[in-house]
């Protein structure tokens, strides 16, 4: 090992893999390459021949292009640079709008296919207005980086080095105007820069106290502490919003039941569920961390029903499968499970815990497509067959994307 590091090697690219890098082989070996498109030829760099498995590598050029490959958005990831150059975020960004969601379509149904056997076709949906600007101007959250020299700015992509730039194309019109790329920031690791959606521009410099925002999506408004966690996309909060309420099924929902919302954050899908079904709907939202749990008890006040709590999922969900009494366990039984765990997923653990409180249905909130394949395969052992599923482009130019999945038991 080691021979190939560094060495160009010329590619076929034949399809896409989860981590926004694509599928090549060089003599028999699996390479995952970077900055490439399916159907292409490209010249690439070997990063890593570290593994016996497969290697991973850079494209330097490109030579039999594809039709979708366009003029990337962002300059500071072009190509035109060298691989350890270029900014990480926007590893898409050299693929058409349209395409970038072919291509993540695929993603979420071979992960389905490989993972939970499920054959299950999905149309990743665009978020109103992003097309009109080609998939740009949609970040109200950026984080940047401070090198040694006290410069911000991105990191490298696949590495911790930090990348001075001068825009910042997938953030909105007002974050990137304000951003302060080009000040120092000397013995501070990082710069958080924030536009909440009720209009202004705020840093977070290092581990400065936080202070408290407001979001507003419709006519509610939720207020939260701008270290806390928010949508990153300016029409997230809202899309999902509709998403949960759509995919609830009405004939299995229970508003006395004991309703839960699972890793609640600030209450964004308790109050989504107790808009659709009214004043009276019992909900429990469940968070481990206590300032998110505080400000959801006070975004979901006006529901007497509403409460919230602080308790990592896994434990919190197991302690009550195991205190509940024959009356609880009976409103359960008739409850709707909202869950949108972290990128990694809910897991076995949080999986089982849900499974053995035995609720009518779950609704599933995924930004990671292979981790809600393994939890749909874990669900479906334990009698939970998924239904509706739909998908969003909520992070253009990169290869995340968002799915909402029901399921309901067997």
């Amino acid at each position: 090992m080691g021979d190939w590091l560094g060495r160009t090697i010329e590619l076929d690219v034949t399809n896409i893999a989860h981590g926004g890098v694509s599928v090549a082989r060089h003599d028999g070996r699996v390479v995952f390459v970077a900055d490439a498109i399916p159907g292409e030829r490209v010249l690439a760099r070997v990063s890593s021949d570290s593994k016996k498995s497969f290697w991973r590598a850079e494209t330097v050029e490109v030579l039999e292009a594809s039709p979708h490959r366009q003029p990337h958005v962002w300059d500071a990831a072009a190509l035109d640079r060298d691989p350890v150059d270029r900014a990480g975020g926007a590893e898409f960004g050299h693929i058409e709008l349209a395409h970038q969601r072919e291509l993540k379509r695929q993603v979420i149904t071979d992960s389905l296919a490989r993972m939970a056997r499920i054959e299950r076709d999905v149309t990743v949906e665009v978020v109103p207005g992003d097309d009109d600007r080609a998939g740009t101007g949609w970040r109200t959250r950026v984080r940047l980086h401070v090198d040694d020299q006290g410069r911000p700015g991105p990191f490298a992509a696949r590495s911790h080095r930090v990348i001075p730039v001068t825009s910042l194309p997938l953030a909105t019109a007002e974050l990137e105007a304000s951003a302060p790329l080009g000040e120092r920031f000397d013995g501070y690791e990082s710069v958080d820069v924030l536009n909440p959606s009720t209009g202004g521009v705020r840093l977070i410099v290092g581990n400065q106290k936080p202070s408290v925002i407001t979001e507003r999506v419709g006519e509610r408004e939720f207020r939260l502490a701008d270290s806390g966690f928010w949508q990153v996309h300016r029409g997230a909060a809202a899309t999902l919003t509709e998403a949960v309420q759509s995919a609830i099924d009405p004939e299995l929902f229970d508003p006395h039941a004991a309703n839960l919302d699972l890793y609640g954050g600030v209450g964004l899908l308790a109050a989504a569920v107790a808009d659709r079904f009214g004043p009276s709907t019992r909900i429990t939202s469940v968070e481990s961390d206590a300032t998110a749990t505080d400000f959801a008890a006070e975004n979901l006040s006006e529901w007497l029903g509403a409460r919230a709590e602080t308790g990592r999922v896994e434990r919190w969900v197991a302690a009550l499968a195991a205190s509940a009494g024959p009356s609880e366990r009976e409103r359960l039984a008739r409850a709707t499970v909202v869950l949108d765990p972290p990128r990694a997923g809910a897991g076995r653990d949080v999986v089982e815990a849900v499974a053995r409180v035995k609720p009518a249905q779950v609704v599933y909130v995924a930004c990671d497509p292979v981790a809600f394949a393994r939890d749909t395969a874990l669900f479906a052992d334990l009698g939970y067959h998924l239904g509706g599923l739909r998908a969003f482009d909520l992070f253009p130019h990169t290869h995340h994307v968002e799915a909402v999945g029901t399921f309901t038991r067997t």
